[in-house]
């Protein structure tokens, strides 16, 4: 009875664990400049296709009507609040990684190429933007 127990928690541990390895939860963004809190973005998976919308906007100036003014497609004017800044991620075949997709940034409307992968056990996910040869890394942390 204790063996069988102890085996199902573990098992439970384990699933837990596993299921945090995914990008799919609440993060909160973290500015790569300054380190200070951005937003909170919701990352979903839809039949193997991951996307992300914002939630929350963390800065204090922001106003709830502001728009992606900047944004140059579909997302052009379009609120900030729930504006879906990543789009047709998927996670690379054998490895905690996503890629193929993209992640447009509100502030410039430029969009880039990116790849997501969970770090620390699912509690951050590194995300990086690319342009070309450049690219830019952010850590996000996970609220839920």
């Amino acid at each position: 009875m204790i063996r069988n127990t102890l085996v199902a928690t573990l098992g439970l541990s384990a699933l837990t664990a596993m299921a945090q390895m995914t990008p799919v939860g609440l993060w909160k963004t973290i500015d790569d400049k300054d380190g200070s809190a951005k937003s909170e973005i919701r990352i979903v998976d839809n039949g193997g296709v991951v996307s992300g919308k914002i939630e929350r906007d963390l800065n204090p100036k922001a106003k709830p009507d502001d728009k992606c003014t900047e944004c140059k497609d579909d997302r052009k004017d379009q609120p900030i609040i729930g504006l879906e800044l990543i789009r047709g991620l998927k996670k690379t075949e054998g490895k905690d990684i996503w890629e193929g997709g993209t992640i447009v940034e509100p502030s410039s409307g430029k969009v880039y190429k990116m790849t997501m992968t969970p770090i620390e056990g699912g509690k951050k996910i590194e995300m990086r933007g690319y342009i070309g040869f450049f690219y830019r890394t952010q850590t996000w942390i996970r609220v839920q």
